[in-house]
């Protein structure tokens, strides 16, 4: 696939960065290179192939729901500056 001058540039614009003229052909070769792979990428035959979400066929060893840690709203609700019905009271910062 072909990439234009004025593709890059525009690309630029949306991308809000800066494209000297010198970087202007590099930056074209390379989004050609990149744009060349998704197209040998997209030809290859993936017929018969089943979608996967990951390539091992692991699973996800899970933790037993159990409370670890105690309850230490009290001691921590006592030394706060300012406490009421059970939560910490903090400064307005959105108006």
């Amino acid at each position: 696939m072909t990439i234009k001058r004025a593709d890059i540039e525009k690309l630029a614009e949306l991308a809000r960065i800066q494209i000297t003229e010198d970087n202007i052909a590099a930056t074209t070769k390379s989004l050609g290179d990149v744009l060349d792979l998704v197209d040998q990428l997209q030809s290859a035959d993936t017929a018969g192939v089943q979608p996967m979400a990951h390539p091992l066929d692991a699973t996800q060893r899970l933790r037993p729901d159990q409370v670890t840690e105690f309850n230490q709203r009290e001691p921590l609700q006592r030394i706060a500056p300012a406490v009421e019905d059970g939560l910490f009271l903090v400064p307005k910062v959105i108006e």
